[in-house]
């Protein structure tokens, strides 16, 4: 029998922080863009919500990993776009190598061959 994937997955504590960080690293965007980056590249599994993504966006902002401005959209609407600071890449190249590393464990156990415990 197939197993069905739930339809929403939640964010282990600290997740949604590196997924914005790493969508900001390739260049500053607006929370809607932000959100439908995430969607995107995670091929639909991580959708994220407004209510997550705000404050989120506020806490790393006062965290100094990333900073706001005020600009106009491509549609000529006023929006706050987000960037990655220096302290904000620093951090996201520690926590993608603690991520890394993480999976890979994970990996490793979810697929190991099975022993004797």
């Amino acid at each position: 029998m197939e197993e069905k994937l739930p339809s929403r997955i939640e964010f282990l504590q600290g997740t949604l922080d590196i997924l914005i960080l790493r969508t900001l690293s390739f260049g500053r965007a607006h929370g809607h863009a932000i959100a439908k980056h995430i969607r995107h590249s995670s091929q639909d599994v991580f959708q994220v919500e407004t209510g997550s993504l705000y404050p989120a966006l506020h806490r790393l902002e006062a965290k100094g990993w990333i900073a706001a401005s005020w600009d106009l959209s491509d549609k000529g609407k006023r929006a706050r776009y987000y960037r990655l600071t220096a302290l904000g890449k620093k951090h996201l190249t520690s926590e993608q190598s603690r991520w890394n590393a993480f999976s890979r464990a994970m990996g490793l156990i979810l697929n190991a061959a099975p022993k004797e415990v």
